[in-house]
């Protein structure tokens, strides 16, 4: 089945207004997604006849905003094919998702001399958090290098393992280089060593059919507003013989069994690790993302996004002084480049004054532009609801910067 663009950009209401008096066109997807009227819509229906707090009432809207809450945890499951709910953990994003496994996981598994492997392509989410748990355990991280086209090295990765490494967390997509990693590639030498694998998919599960018990990932954390749904909202996927061992993140309501003035027993899985009012007009919102990228298809979203690539990429290869960033065959629909000797920043700013959002910077991934020896890149990042029509609006914006700049 092939997209109806022009009928899926009527969901967008925040596409229908102009910018500096030209039409808004939207190129930084992979920072944040707009939203359809559908996910909106389940905001305002959640305020004007639901809202509650969850999991504490017997009364009426109690026992209803429970149970829809709930439901959008099994959307979840099976939208990732998690094997249980228990296996879903509601966050505020991929960010909190991360720190949550990195400040458990460490707690519980790892010493003084352990190993963790990362890579140097990761979002500062991916990388920070791991950093300074080594620092503090006394561990050491690793980091996994790129070739030339922005790829892992596979062979570097099993020289890097050995019997102090207790993970390896590594992204899906880069939200720099677009690069899709060979995550099942990688899950599987991991298990081979009884090394379990994090994969960070904030910029896959809006882009990319996921099914986690394929992958066979042990974590697979992700936000809601990158694919669609409610900024304020994510996911923490587990497999449950891990989150039946790691310690609760944050304590508090919610995730207690029993209080005593010496003790606290902690509640089950997925409530250990939810402590407090959840968000759950977001999660609400989440699942209504959700119905919407279903009702259009995964398989759909990648190829329409795959030829919005294709055509980006070949009309930027036409302007003199493009040098890409992150060319792998197989890449997510985002381009990161830089324009001859023009700084990021200053092509970013006439580029926005033509009405089109790009993301300009080191987009919270410092590690990899000092390896790539750059201060940056301009990034276009692409969703199904752009156009090629708005692709050919960012190569003349491009050709004015050019001409101002030179």
């Amino acid at each position: 089945m092939s997209l109806n663009i022009e009928q899926i950009r009527a969901d967008f209401p925040i596409l229908h207004q102009q910018i500096y008096r030209r039409p808004l066109i939207y190129f930084d997807n992979a920072a944040s997604t707009q939203k359809p009227r559908l996910v909106i819509d389940a905001i305002r229906h959640y305020y004007e006849h639901d809202n509650c707090n969850i999991h504490r009432g017997v009364h009426y809207l109690s026992v209803k905003a429970t149970e829809a809450y709930e439901e959008a945890r099994k959307e979840i499951q099976r939208f990732i094919n998690a094997k249980s709910t228990h296996e879903i953990i509601f966050t505020k994003g991929a960010t909190e998702s991360l720190n949550l496994v990195a400040s458990s996981f460490g707690k519980r598994y790892i010493q003084r001399g352990d190993e963790v492997i990362t890579s140097i392509m990761e979002h500062h989410s991916n990388f920070v958090p791991w950093q300074q748990m080594c620092l503090e355990r006394g561990a050491t991280l690793r980091v996994l290098g790129i070739n030339e086209h922005g790829e892992l090295d596979l062979d570097e990765l099993k020289d890097l393992l050995n019997e102090k490494t207790r993970l390896i967390a590594v992204t899906h997509v880069s939200n720099v280089l677009g690069t899709i990693n060979p995550v099942k590639e990688i899950v599987g030498l991991a298990h081979q060593h009884g090394i379990p694998v994090l994969l960070d998919g904030a910029q896959g599960v809006s882009h990319l059919p996921v099914d986690v018990q394929d992958l066979d990932c042990d974590f697979y954390c992700f936000s809601g507003h990158k694919m669609y749904a409610p900024m304020g909202t994510g996911v923490m996927y587990g497999k449950e013989k891990y989150l039946e061992e790691l310690p609760p993140y944050q304590l508090g309501g919610e995730m207690i069994k029993d209080v005593y003035l010496d003790h606290t027993t902690f509640n089950e899985l997925p409530f250990k690790f939810e402590a407090g009012t959840p968000n759950v007009e977001g999660v609400m919102g989440m699942k209504a993302a959700i119905a919407y990228l279903q009702q259009l298809g995964m398989d759909n979203i990648a190829a329409y996004e795959e030829r919005l690539l294709k055509y980006a990429t070949e009309q930027l290869s036409a302007i003199e002084g493009i040098k890409f960033y992150g060319t792998a065959p197989h890449k997510a629909s985002l381009v990161s480049f830089i324009i001859g000797d023009i700084h990021p920043y200053d092509a970013g700013m006439i580029i926005d004054k033509m009405g089109i959002a790009v993301r300009t910077g080191h987009h919270c991934a410092m590690p990899l532009m000092d390896f790539l020896k750059i201060p940056g890149t301009v990034r276009a990042s692409f969703a199904f609801y752009n156009t090629m029509e708005e692709v050919d609006q960012l190569i003349a914006a491009i050709h004015k910067a050019k001409a101002m700049l030179t």
